[in-house]
C-alpha cells in the first residue's frame, strides 16, 4: 500500500471512542445541572432573607447625609485619613 492511502486510511477512522462504553457524560452532566440549580435556589432564599431584613426606609441621620453620593463619600474618606 502507498503512504498516501495509509494517512487517508488513518484520518478517516473514527477517534472520537466508542459511544456506548463511555456513557457517563449524561449523569455527570444532569448532576451539574442540579448541583448549579440546588445553589442558585438557595442563593435567592438568602438574598430574600437578607432584603427582609433591611428597614422600609434609612434614616437621614446617618454620618453623610441622605443626599450624599458615592463621590462624595469617596472624597470625605480621603479626607479623614
Amino acid at each position: 500500500m502507498n503512504p498516501l492511502a495509509l494517512l487517508a486510511d488513518n484520518l478517516a477512522q473514527n477517534n472520537f471512542g466508542d459511544t456506548r462504553s463511555g456513557g457517563l457524560a449524561g449523569p455527570m452532566g444532569l448532576f451539574v445541572i442540579l448541583v448549579l440549580t440546588i445553589g442558585t435556589v438557595l442563593l435567592i432564599r438568602n438574598m430574600n432573607s437578607r432584603l427582609r431584613r433591611l428597614p422600609e426606609q434609612f434614616s437621614s441621620t446617618d454620618q453623610h447625609g441622605a443626599g450624599a453620593t458615592a463621590g462624595d463619600l469617596a472624597g470625605d474618606e480621603r479626607s479623614q485619613r
